[in-house]
């Protein structure tokens, strides 16, 4: 029976496995989820990346890349479900219950408060103004950060057995269907995300299959 096909940045895994750190306690993980929670402003995903891969070093580039295109097809908010995933993977299900209430907890409370001040100023005309050129600031700032994330999370896909001209094609694919054409993101995931799937499964079985061939050889 054939070993199971290499998963995609499962070298990058194996490299860095020993560099890799863990959430010390469940307290510490909901700490960590709350600190990226409250980094978020325009989107959790622009700062996830730095702060399990890089600051924290909990996974990898190419395990995020993987939990995060999970999360992404799973139905639910993606930082939910990415929340999820990475407390399971550390704690089981009380680690799962701890990310998603550290990710929520705080992010709830806040705009909570911030839903009471603006009911309250919105009897001020003077404050409109303020609170109009604030949200139009945030705005901005999130856009960079969805820009920044995009390209740290491509970094990973260099490596990816399609080839980097592949996936670069897939990318602007999808954007295209998305941006242009309308589509339905659900028919997106199906269609061009399950046609990628196969042809990724395909060439991962074939890779593994000539490294066993190798290794007979041998």
């Amino acid at each position: 029976m054939p070993d199971r096909p290499p998963s995609l940045g499962s070298v990058d895994r194996h490299d860095c496995a020993d560099a890799l750190q863990r959430p010390q306690s469940l307290w510490h993980l909901f700490v960590a989820f709350t600190w990226l929670a409250l980094q978020g402003f325009g989107g959790v995903l622009a700062v996830a990346q730095h702060e399990l891969c890089e600051r924290r070093q909990w996974i990898t580039p190419g395990d995020f890349v993987e939990l995060l295109a999970s999360a992404q097809v799973l139905p639910g908010p993606n930082v939910c479900n990415l929340s999820l995933m990475i407390g399971d993977r550390f704690f089981g299900w009380r680690g799962a219950c701890v990310a998603l209430a550290g990710m929520i907890t705080a992010p709830m409370m806040l705009m909570l408060t911030v839903a009471w001040l603006l009911g309250e100023a919105a009897s001020v005309s003077q404050a409109q103004s303020v609170i109009n050129g604030v949200l139009s600031g945030v705005a901005a700032v999130a856009a960079g950060q969805i820009v920044g994330t995009v390209l740290k999370l491509s970094a990973p896909l260099k490596t990816h057995v399609l080839g980097w001209p592949s996936c670069l094609a897939l990318a602007a694919t999808a954007f295209s269907m998305m941006a242009w054409l309308h589509w339905p993101l659900v028919w997106i995931l199906l269609g061009l995300g399950g046609l990628t799937c196969a042809g990724t499964y395909i060439l991962l079985r074939r890779r593994a299959q000539q490294d066993m061939a190798s290794d007979a050889n041998t």
